[in-house]
């Protein structure tokens, strides 16, 4: 079952009304063209990440819903505006791309736009780097190698990892912003060849910008070592079974 199958179980009958997708990506937005939305608004902090979703969308996109380009660290960003369900899906650790050491007012700044007796839904990683390597079996060692990886590539060629939070933190920080915890459970990882291929081809990218071309050289011979292992392991154990994402659904408390 997907993570996207779980929120709808947790709305049940209720509407889904105007809908705010709070950290939007071409996956969200196809489950959310599904869904009998009065309208919608969908946020991204990346121009690149809103071509992808408009390119996800077609001609699907009513009259009054609105793809928007915004940080929300930004005080006059959708100010005013309530929804009566909010999507906050993978939002915490990517926004430290682009608020960083701001993850802790996220939850806050979002309750100012769930309206009374409407739900927020959170979609959240577990965090897996840095984990100390003796205390993994051999999927997890895999998985935590390439996390590492990817963000050595990153912060080499100046960019900022994703910064991920356990589900006790984040269940921690939404009851502090005035939300009211329903239900909340977590859900087992299997990492299959598109999760390699997708945190590798990050590092690739990333190495490109290097100025010191040996030096992305050897990363480069290295990230194709890790990726040929990887693929190796996910073919032999039909995917790698490590850590899990997480669910929780939240009401306002007024």
């Amino acid at each position: 079952m997907s993570l996207f199958q779980r929120i709808a179980d947790l709305q049940g009958d209720r509407p889904w009304g105007a809908m705010l997708d709070a950290g939007t990506g071409r996956h969200s937005m196809q489950w959310l063209l599904g869904l009998g939305t009065t309208r919608w608004t969908a946020v991204t902090g990346a121009d690149s990440m809103a071509r992808k979703t408009s390119d996800a969308i077609g001609d699907r996109m009513r009259p009054q819903d609105r793809l928007v380009v915004g940080n929300w660290i930004d005080p006059d960003l959708l100010a005013g505006e309530r929804y009566d369900t909010v999507l906050a899906d993978y939002l915490l650790g990517a926004i430290e791309g682009f608020a960083p050491y701001w993850q802790d007012r996220l939850f806050e700044r979002l309750h100012a736009h769930v309206a009374p007796g409407g739900r927020l839904y959170v979609v959240g990683l577990a965090p897996y780097v840095p984990q100390t390597p003796d205390v993994l079996d051999e999927a997890g060692r895999t998985i935590n190698r390439i996390g590492r990886l990817r963000d050595a590539c990153l912060l080499l060629s100046g960019g900022r990892p994703y910064r991920e939070y356990p589900v006790e933190w984040t269940l921690r920080q939404l009851e502090r912003a005035g939300f009211r915890v329903l239900q909340a459970e977590t859900v087992p990882i299997r990492f299959g060849a598109r999760f390699v291929d997708g945190q590798l081809d990050m590092c690739v990218r990333a190495l490109d910008r290097l100025d010191d071309r040996a030096l992305a050289d050897a990363m480069r011979t290295h990230v194709d070592v890790v990726r040929t292992q990887a693929h190796a392991q996910v073919a032999a154990q039909g995917g790698l079974r490590h850590g899990h994402d997480y669910v929780i659904a939240a009401e306002r408390v007024d």
